[in-house]
């Protein structure tokens, strides 16, 4: 009776885990723990979206992607985690899965390339979806296994389970918001995507092998973790070299950056030496140094476009800089020019290899909407040229938007806007918008251009939209003459029944334009693949 009434106390701390003999360090340890897993799960979740960028856009098809898989990881792994936990209390198990998810996340800096690639023969909504899983779904099961786990470990008695449960949880969700705040304003402007990802690695083996060092030792797992960690040291330095090596056939990288809005690249062609400006894999400008003129057919649009609907150009808005040529175009001849543009980080990239010079134009740093709400200036033109990808930022497109565009030109004063455009019944929806929208706003509207590829909506409030001046084609560049010609020469007709007013309340035009999308953002891409 004696040798059972001794074990009583001791089956009773078995049955409600490690807490009561756990010292004052390990416990803050253990919340230490669970405060970093929360960030990494969020900064894998928010930086997960940032590497699929390049590949698959920006659209809410990824996002949705990336958020879904995450919440499926979450619930996985607090499935898993408290399975294991009820099996064994060995805290070893616990950071061998973190490290774990730290090697898996190396890997994916290895394999994000060929596996989205190989995921661009799905349809977006599904190639996005498979594409975040495969690369995401494995780590973020293994971080989300720590809570439950945690919680039975910390657990001094049942009826401080409630307690710790809100404590764990509590400090898991203020890890998240710090790691939120930590990619969002300084990680992915000032570092590279696969850097980021290699450092929260880093950390996550750091955390394990804390534990493994300190309070681990008699655990017998130096040797796998050992294995581990010298794997995701092999598989990080890998995936460095790789993509510093990547290179794009006839050009070389002469810049490359991280941004809060995709990666920025600049390649200059070997034979020639024009310059290629790149924002996550789209073509975004060419530039030909010498003699400062574009490569790219549309900068002669919009510039000549606007030249050519009004009398005279005084004062021109620009929003949406890309790399500057527009407006330094305007700004050249004497216009005062006002850009707006939400990316600080092409301002030096633009300075820098594509001849802006910030002094002669008027910038500033904000979203489209956000200037037009607050300016009182009018103007003779605006040039909507705001591209996040592969399309304009929906919320640009909308009656409110083209209304407030209206309510800053002056009398007779002209909207010039740069899309994409694809024909066919089932294509057009995206170019029969704009142009119905545009209509309920102003009283005429033209659109130049090809059958596909970029087109030019030009709006105004007249009774007829006229060329006030011939084009002038004297400076457009060789390589791009041809296009000029036939676009400024060329109109299009929309069928307004394949389109619909778009309004800030309701504006599906990423859903009925994700084919198009698609089309060109797996065109780009492909097209820069090593």
């Amino acid at each position: 009776m004696k040798g059972k009434a001794a074990d009583l106390p001791r089956k009773k701390n078995m049955s409600l885990g490690a807490a009561p003999g756990m010292s004052i360090a390990l416990r803050r340890f253990l919340y230490a723990t669970a405060a970093i897993t929360g960030a990494a799960i969020l900064i894998i979740e928010i930086l997960g979206a940032k590497i699929l960028a390049p590949y698959v856009g920006t659209s809410h098809f990824v996002w949705t992607a990336q958020i879904v898989v995450t919440l499926v990881a979450l619930s996985t792994g607090y499935y898993l985690g408290g399975w294991l936990v009820d099996r064994s209390t060995r805290l070893g198990y616990l950071y061998g899965c973190i490290v774990a998810a730290a090697v898996y996340l190396c890997l994916v800096v290895v394999i994000c390339g060929p596996v989205a690639y190989w995921c661009l023969q799905f349809k977006l909504a599904l190639g996005a979806l498979l594409t975040s899983a495969l690369l995401f779904l494995i780590p973020l099961t293994l971080l989300g296994m720590t809570c439950p786990f945690l919680v039975r470990i910390l657990a001094l008695s049942l009826t401080g389970v409630g307690g710790q449960v809100g404590r764990l949880s509590a400090i898991s969700t203020l890890g998240s918001v710090a790691g939120t705040l930590l990619i969002g304003y300084l990680l992915i402007p000032f570092f590279p995507n696969s850097i980021t990802l290699l450092a929260t690695a880093g950390v996550l083996i750091g955390v394990a092998l804390g534990y493994f060092l300190i309070w681990g030792r008699q655990e017998r797992m130096g040797g796998p973790v050992t294995i581990a960690v010298l794997l995701a040291v092999t598989l990080g330095t890998f995936g460095i070299l790789k993509e510093n090596l990547r290179q794009i056939p006839g050009v070389i990288e002469v810049y490359r950056a991280n941004s809060s809005f995709g990666m920025l690249q600049v390649f200059e062609q070997t034979e020639t030496k024009g310059r290629i400006y790149l924002n996550d894999y789209m073509y975004q400008n060419g530039y030909d140094p010498v003699h400062q003129r574009s490569l790219f057919a549309f900068t002669y649009m919009l510039y000549g476009l606007a030249r050519s609907y009004n009398a005279t150009l005084n004062d021109v808005l620009c929003i949406g800089m890309g790399v500057g040529i527009v407006p330094m175009k305007f700004a050249r001849e004497g216009v005062r020019v006002d850009v707006v543009e939400i990316n600080p980080a092409v301002v030096p990239l633009a300075v820098r290899f594509f001849d802006l010079e910030p002094d002669k134009i008027h910038l500033v740093i904000a979203d489209g909407r956000y200037f037009l709400n607050r300016t009182a200036r009018l103007y003779d033109a605006i040039i909507l040229d705001a591209f996040l990808g592969d399309s304009s930022p929906s919320h640009l497109m909308t009656q409110e938007a083209f209304k407030a565009v209206r309510r800053h030109l002056k009398p007779g004063g002209t909207l010039v806007m740069n899309a994409f455009h694809e024909v066919g019944t089932d294509q057009d929806f995206q170019t029969a918008s704009l142009d119905k929208t545009m209509k309920s706003v102003f009283s005429q509207v033209r659109i130049h251009g090809g059958e596909g590829g970029n087109v030019y909506l030009v709006a105004a409030d007249r009774t007829e939209l006229a060329f006030a001046h011939p084009a002038n084609l004297n400076n457009v560049h060789p390589d791009a003459l041809e296009s000029v010609k036939t676009d400024f020469s060329h109109t299009l007709q929309t069928n307004p029944a394949h389109g619909r007013i778009l309004t800030d309340d309701y504006n599906p035009v990423e859903y009925f334009d994700a084919a198009n999308r698609e089309l060109i953002r797996k065109r780009y891409v492909l097209s820069v693949r090593p």
